[in-house]
């Protein structure tokens, strides 16, 4: 088997593990499996391919994923659009189920939805936002 299609394979493990994980560990050595892969396909030498996948790994790993986790974890009050409701308070306007509803939040109705998929919540519960799914909020009610 050809050296590029074995570090194709490689990198796309560590991507298919990357999602079940999503540690943002094996998607940067992804990369550097790609990085190794493009040194096999113009005749690099199997060290050569190894040391390409380690710089790229420990590169990504100290760059970009600091990067990423700081975006990820970007307070409430710098979140704009959909994100920003996040974590957001509301009040039940219509009964909730798994299928349908209607929420106040902030001065604004929105169609909602249980987020564990099981809860009935009565009108005029106060709730928070625990994710928005295209225009459809999914609320927990307040404890």
């Amino acid at each position: 088997m050809d050296p590029w299609l074995i570090w194709l394979i490689v990198a796309a493990a560590l991507v298919g593990i990357e999602v079940a994980t999503l540690t943002l560990v094996m998607g940067m050595a992804a990369v550097g499996a790609l990085g190794a892969m493009v040194t096999a396909l113009v005749g690099g030498p199997v060290w050569a391919q190894m040391v390409v996948f380690i710089v790229i790994t420990v590169a990504m790993l100290l760059v970009v994923r600091p990067m990423a986790r700081r975006h990820l974890h970007t307070p409430a009050q710098l979140r704009t659009g959909t994100a920003a409701l996040v974590g957001a308070s509301g009040v039940v306007l219509d009964e909730v189920t798994a299928r349908d509803g209607r929420v106040r939040i902030n001065g604004e109705v929105w169609s909602a939805r249980a987020y564990d998929g099981r809860s009935v919540i009565a009108a005029g519960r106060d709730v928070h936002v625990v994710k928005i799914d295209g225009a459809t909020a999914l609320i927990m009610e307040e404890e």
